[in-house]
This record gives C-alpha cells, sequence and structure tokens, in this order.
C-alpha cells in the first residue's frame, strides 16, 4: 500500500474545511450536521472523522484558517519596505474576508459561539492573539515612518489603535453579515476619517 503524503493529508483537510465553510455558511453552524459536510465534499464521514474529530474541531479549524490568512496577507503587504497604513490594513482584512466568506455570516456565528463553548472561545483567543500580533508589526512599522503620529513611539502608538483597528474590522463583518443596505465602500469611506493618515 502506497505511503499517504503529509501533502495528500493537509490537501484532504483542505477539502474537508472547505466543505465545512460552504455547510456552515449555508446552515449555520448549530443547524449543519457532518452529514451536510460529507455531502458538501463528497468523502465519507469515516474520511472526515479520520481528520477531524467532531463538528466543533471542524468548525474551530475553519475559522483558525481563515483568520490566520489576514495575518498572512498583512505581512505581505509590509514585505516591499513601505508599511500599509491603518486604512490600507483595514482594507487588508475587510477584502480578504469578503473574498473568503459569502458574507460574512459565519464569522458573526463564531463571535456567538466563543460566548458559550469553550474549546471555540480558546480558538477565537488564540487567532485573534496572532492577529494582535501582525497588526502590531504592521501598525509599529507604519508609525515608524509617522514619528508626528507616535509622540510616545511607534510601539504604545500602534498598541494603542489596535483595538479601535479590531473594532473596526468586526463592525464591517456584522453589518455586512446583518444588513441588507450595507455599502462596504461608504464603511471604508468613513474609517478613513477617523484612522490616521
Amino acid at each position: 500500500m502506497p505511503r499517504v503524503t503529509e501533502e495528500h493529508r493537509e490537501a484532504r483537510r483542505a477539502q474537508i474545511r472547505a466543505a465545512a465553510l460552504r455547510a456552515f455558511t449555508a446552515k449555520g453552524y448549530q443547524r449543519a450536521s457532518i452529514s451536510d459536510v460529507v455531502a458538501e465534499s463528497g468523502l465519507s464521514a469515516g474520511a472526515i472523522y479520520g481528520h477531524y474529530d467532531g463538528k466543533q474541531a471542524l468548525f474551530a479549524a475553519v475559522a483558525e484558517e481563515v483568520l490566520s490568512r489576514r495575518g498572512s496577507e498583512i505581512e505581505d503587504a509590509s514585505r516591499d519596505g513601505s508599511p500599509p497604513s491603518p486604512l490600507e490594513v483595514l482594507t487588508l482584512l475587510t477584502g480578504g474576508m469578503t473574498r473568503d466568506l459569502e458574507d460574512g455570516r459565519v464569522l458573526v456565528q463564531l463571535w456567538a459561539e466563543a460566548t458559550v463553548d469553550p474549546v471555540i472561545h480558546d480558538v477565537v483567543q488564540e487567532v485573534v492573539g496572532q492577529l494582535r500580533g501582525v497588526l502590531l508589526d504592521a501598525l509599529r512599522a507604519w508609525f515608524g515612518t509617522r514619528p508626528d503620529l507616535a509622540p510616545d513611539g511607534p510601539d504604545a502608538a500602534a498598541q494603542l489603535l489596535i483595538p479601535a483597528m479590531l473594532g473596526l474590522g468586526q463592525g464591517f463583518l456584522m453589518q455586512r453579515a446583518l444588513l441588507d443596505d450595507f455599502d462596504p465602500d461608504q464603511y471604508l469611506a468613513a474609517a478613513a476619517t477617523v484612522l490616521p493618515a
């Protein structure tokens, strides 16, 4: 029997996570079942349970993947030597979530589940902690180019702005998921009036 490589296993896990994201988006976390993930993936239940020990673990893996991609995008935007501004960072965050998630409902569900489910809560804490680290690096680099806006130093200025950046990102996603008349361009234009430039 041929050996299954780690690359093959990760490709299968990615296939399962993508199917789970579709199922959770379509039905919601509470109503979606592993059977729905099976139907979306075309795999057997055994294949799914061979990688994830249940719906909760799968939901956590999906959330971690979606949220951690944002960190990678922000890091990539900083590699050219010109750090992105706070508005550019917010645009990267919201743009990536818009690409990854049909309408953002699954993140609203994730945040709700994190208030009652300790496993999901821990996943959110870990992923947001990673995102804060990425934001700190990006904002610190940007404030380093704007000492006029960072009288106490780039680190202090970045630390001060991070909670507002997270709030603006969550506000974007929450309104996008809940409001029929949400205008993402108008939201970002409003954010531009409050973020340092």
